[in-house]
Order: structure tokens, then sequence, then C-alpha cells
């Protein structure tokens, strides 16, 4: 398809500040086109090679889960139909127990809304092919932040190839350099800013299931296929290639424990007994024992920004466990919601940085908090009659009350509502039900519909 881009840049280069972006990836990369078709002058860097030319790097997640969050800040470029047609819809979760037989909990019953499994090199792809063909975006791989002075925003950037040193001034710096972000190690020490780092005792290692001999999908493709554990689990997201990316996320205690090809084999016939063929033996032998775990860290920090000078997004300024899929949708938003305020008639750039930096750290705080409890649900409260018991009265009352009664999962992957303002609407609905137990523990069963309409309208 060809891709299509909106009519919006004009030009105003050099009546605009010169915006050096930190960090090709997904974020950066979308954020150079969101400055980009408003006129600014983009300098992009990014320390790797260029990703399309080279092969995905190695221990990150090649899919990624896209949702409304995402697909709104993609639509505001431009590239939301192109990145659709690319992703293969995931309309639920389907849950693997100990004897292989599936059960399928849709992520919305009533609106049928489903999430995009979309591959995160082709994405940055898509991504860095647009910023091109901007002529005030311009890209630059190869350039590792070493230095930076905020007063006057210099950088200085070493090419770890050629190890070849420059320095580069500008008028506004955003990190969206990752977790680990240099920028961000430069506002560490500055008095006011508040940081914090958490790595949780679970790890995470890839594994792949691959297309069967006729080159199909060997399970049913439109889920997120999970095998709950209870103090681990497993997941498999769909490749456009049809092969799975198979995650097996638990603590590192117990990956210790697996030294040898026979520990793994009865590891595996013990918890995940139907993935040992749809894997192949012999390929779960090579591919668990060719990388280490890698680690998971939560990130919190704020302020974002340092007065109009340097500013960070994505996970430079709100790193996540990847249990909510909100990751990328969040980073995504952090460029739609910066490019909503910058819109907004005679609004200066500097009073913008202002403005998302004091607001938008509640929402990441909280979905930072909803990530880390998503594991708790995703990898053994799935399992649990009561879960499944407040799946179902969610599905119901958000049919009968589609515009009162939410549940939790819709508005934070299907709706524009603040991170924040999920949890609170999640807290009112908990406060109901706890009112109408008491009124069911009073009047009966037989008040049930009745309770219920008492309870709303008070």
């Amino acid at each position: 398809m060809q891709e299509k881009y909106p009519e919006t840049f004009t030009n105003c280069v050099g009546r605009k500040p010169e915006i050096s972006i930190v960090g090709g990836g997904l974020v950066g990369s979308l954020l150079a086109l969101h400055l980009g078709q408003k006129g600014y002058q983009v300098n992009l860097y990014e320390y790797r090679d260029d990703i399309r030319t080279t092969e995905l790097i190695g221990g990150r997640s090649i899919n990624l889960a896209l949702s409304a969050r995402g697909r709104k800040a993609l639509a505001k470029v431009g590239l939301e139909e192109a990145i659709l047609e690319h992703g293969i819809p995931m309309r639920g979760r389907m849950l693997h127990d100990l004897n292989g037989r599936r059960r399928i909990v849709p992520y919305d019953k009533n609106n049928q809304q489903c999430i995009f499994s979309v591959g995160r090199k082709h994405l940055n792809e898509i991504l860095l092919n647009a910023s091109e063909r901007y002529p005030n975006i311009h890209l630059n791989f190869n350039h590792k932040l070493i230095d930076m002075h905020v007063e006057d925003t210099q950088m200085t950037f070493k090419n770890p190839k050629t190890k070849e040193v420059i320095d580069v001034s500008t008028d506004l710096i955003i990190g969206c350099d990752g977790a680990f972000s240099a920028v961000r190690r430069h506002m560490i020490t500055r008095p006011g800013f508040d940081f914090s780092q958490t790595y949780i005792e679970h790890g995470y290692l890839e594994l792949c299931i691959p297309p069967t001999a006729s080159g199909d999908f060997a399970m049913p493709h439109n889920y997120l296929h999970i095998w709950p554990r209870g103090k681990f689990m497993m997941i498999a997201l769909p490749n456009q290639d049809r092969s799975w990316t198979v995650t097996l996320f638990m603590p590192f205690a117990n990956f210790e424990m697996l030294k040898t090809s026979t520990d793994l084999l009865e590891f595996f016939t013990k918890y995940f007994p139907d993935s040992i063929e749809l894997i192949g033996e012999e390929k779960l032998m090579k591919d668990f024992f060719r990388i280490k775990p890698q680690s998971l860290v939560m990130i919190k920090c704020r302020p974002y920004n340092i007065s109009d000078k340097v500013l960070l997004m994505g996970d430079a300024a709100h790193a996540m466990v990847p249990f909510y899929g909100q990751g990328m949708n969040a980073g995504f938003e952090d460029c739609s919601i910066f490019s909503e305020i910058l819109d907004r008639p005679s609004m200066e750039i500097a009073d913008a940085i202002t403005e998302f930096s004091a607001k938008r750290w509640e929402d990441a705080f909280a979905i930072c908090d909803l990530a880390m409890y998503n594991y708790i649900e995703m990898r053994d409260l799935v399992n649990r009659s009561s879960f499944l018991w407040r799946k179902r009265l969610d599905d119901f009352l958000f049919w009968l009350m589609p515009n009162t009664w939410v549940p939790l999962y819709n508005t934070v992957s299907f709706s524009h509502m603040p991170y924040r303002k999920c949890i609170e609407n999640r807290e009112w609905q908990n406060r109901i039900l706890s009112r109408i137990l008491v009124i069911l523990g009073t009047f009966g069963l037989g008040g049930l519909v009745a309770g219920i309409g008492i309870v709303l309208r008070s």
C-alpha cells in the first residue's frame, strides 16, 4: 500500500527551535515525524546502525502489541493504515492448561475490539522511511551520546565504529533513548529530579515456534497464547512469517535450576507439555541455552524536563515491565499528547514542554504500576474462578451499560482515558460491587437487578 502523509508540513524552518532527538527507535522516530510535520528542524541521533540494513538486536522482543493509544499516535502522522495492514489482530487470550486444553478469554466480548501483533523492525523501518521524506528531518546513525551540557544544549557524540567524536549544538534535546537513557543520566544529579529503578526477581527468555511443514501457523493465530503457571508463565505472539515469538517469564532462581538439556526437558514436560511438539525438542534445547535470561526493570522519574532545554519521552521517562503491552503504546501516546499541546493556538514549545512534564508523569506512574499488577493476573489470576467470575460480570455490565461500566482492560487498551483515570474507574467499580454484595447479603439474590439499579443511581 502507498503510504499517505498529511499535508501539514510548512516551510517554516529557521523560525522554530532546532530539536535534537537522541534515540532512533520507535518513539524517537515517531516523535521526529510529529515534529517534522509541524515544520521543526529535527536531527535524530541513534547510536546503533540503521535498523533497515541490519538484523534486529538480540535480546529484544521482535513483536509488540499495538492498541488504541499507539494507533492514534500513528494516525496523526498518517501511518495507522500501513501498520495495521502488517499487523495480526489478536482478539483475546488463549489459555493453555497442563493437559494441553485451551480456553479463550476475549478481550472485548461485546464490541470485538482487538490488539495487533506488529513487528518491531518493520514498524521502525516504516517510521524511518516516512521521516526521510521530510527535508527538515535528518537521520544520524552510529552516534553515541557521551557528553551533554544542559545550559548551552551542547552534546558530544562518538561513532562506535570509527571512534570519531563530534560536538553538536541545538536548541532542545529530547531523550528517547530507552530505559537506560544517556540523556536521563545527565539529569539524575540535578536537584529536584526524582528517580527510582526497580528490578523484579523475574527474567525472560525468548523461544520460537516455527511454522508448520505446510507453512501455516501452528496454533490459532488471532490470540495471545498464555501458559499461566502461578509463579511463572509463557506467552506466544504471532509473527508475520507465521512463526511465534514465545517468551518464558519466571524467577531467575528457576532459570538457574535448568542447567542441562535433561533439566529443561523435564521442566517443559511437567509445566508446558503441549509446547514441546510445537517448538521442537531440538530447537527448544538450542534456543534456550543460546542466550541468558534478560532482566526486567521499571523506571519512574520526574520532572521530565529541564526548563525548555531537555525533555524525556518513552522508556527514558517511564520504563515498565511488558505485561500490559503498553510500553510502546505509552511512548507513542507521549508523542501524540505533546503534539496536541503544540497544536493549540499561540502555543510556544517552552510552555508545551512544561505542561507535558507537569501532567504526564502521573499517568506514567499509573501504567507502570498496572503493568506490574497484570503480571500477577496473567501468570496466576486468569486460572482462578474469582477472576473468571469478575470477567463475566464486567462483560455483562459493559453490555448493559456501555457508557457507564467499562472494564479496566478496555479503558487501558481500547480507549484514550488517562491511565490514572483508568485506575480510578476500576476503584469506583470495586466500590460499587462491594455495595452490591452488601445489598445481596441483606435482601438475597432476588434483589440483584433492583440492587444494581439502586447502587448505580445513588
